[in-house]
């Protein structure tokens, strides 16, 4: 969605070492947005993104007007997201993802790519998109990008723009909350680690939206280390007025 970062053009590089041609899209989509102050203060820099642009193998760059792309009303498309959106993003952003399937599957059915390229810091987001793209048959195979994080491990994210100094300072408390979940996993179960996690950011900087552990297949809660496979961390929270995600993969 625009205010290109590292991880952007991380993503980009890697696309170019797989393919013949690289098509880059830039769009604030509306419909994924439940907030419309939210919407109104997403950073956008288009000139500054197309500069980043010419320092990487970007062959296209597709920048659609919101008209071009919602000819006749704005609003999502009813796609059945197979479940995956119920939880965490979903539970606490109705209709984000009805807006962010809608969205990617019309650039599917504009781009035709062979590959799309997704960061895993919208874990969920990646999850859903596959389901998707499975689901409407669209040939594209959707490779993931592991999350770019900047000296201190915070997740390089768009919205770090709006972000001050001493706020990125404290936001260092989502990677050090979940690298504490990874090395105490052993010791406690996965209900206590979130109990624990919930503690530690009461009365901080940070304000806590949910921390969950789930099977980063199927996106399902897990209650106890018998159940569980693939179970990653996730974490959200706001400070200033910014929204910020992370997870991590736990086993």
């Amino acid at each position: 969605m625009g205010a290109l970062h590292s991880g952007h053009l991380a993503l980009i590089h890697n696309a170019a070492k797989a393919n013949d041609l690289v098509v880059v899209s830039i769009f604030v989509n509306p419909t994924q947005f439940n907030n419309a102050e939210d919407l109104k203060r997403y950073p956008r820099d288009i000139e500054k993104d197309k500069s980043k642009l010419q320092e990487v193998p970007c062959d296209v760059l597709f920048f659609p007007e919101v008209s071009e792309m919602y000819p006749e009303k704005v609003e999502s498309l009813p796609i059945d997201l197979g479940g995956l959106d119920i939880m965490m993003e979903g539970a606490h952003r109705p209709g984000h993802f009805d807006g962010v399937a809608t969205i990617v599957s019309r650039f599917f059915e504009i781009i035709g790519p062979d590959e799309a390229f997704f960061g895993e810091k919208d874990f969920q987001q990646l999850q859903i998109i596959r389901h998707v793209s499975r689901a409407l048959g669209f040939k594209v195979k959707i490779v993931a990008h592991p999350i770019e994080r900047n000296e201190g491990g915070l997740a390089l994210s768009s919205r770090n723009e709006l972000l001050s100094p001493e706020d990125k300072e404290h936001s260092l408390a989502i990677i050090k909350n979940l690298k504490w979940a990874r090395k105490h996993q052993h010791e406690l179960s996965p209900v206590a680690l979130t109990e624990t996690i919930t503690a530690n950011f009461k009365n901080g900087p940070l304000a806590l939206e949910y921390v969950e552990i789930v099977n980063q297949e199927n996106l399902k809660k897990i209650e106890t280390w018998q159940e569980a496979q693939n179970a990653r961390i996730f974490i959200a929270a706001h400070i200033s007025g910014v929204r910020l995600i992370d997870n991590l993969l736990l086993f």
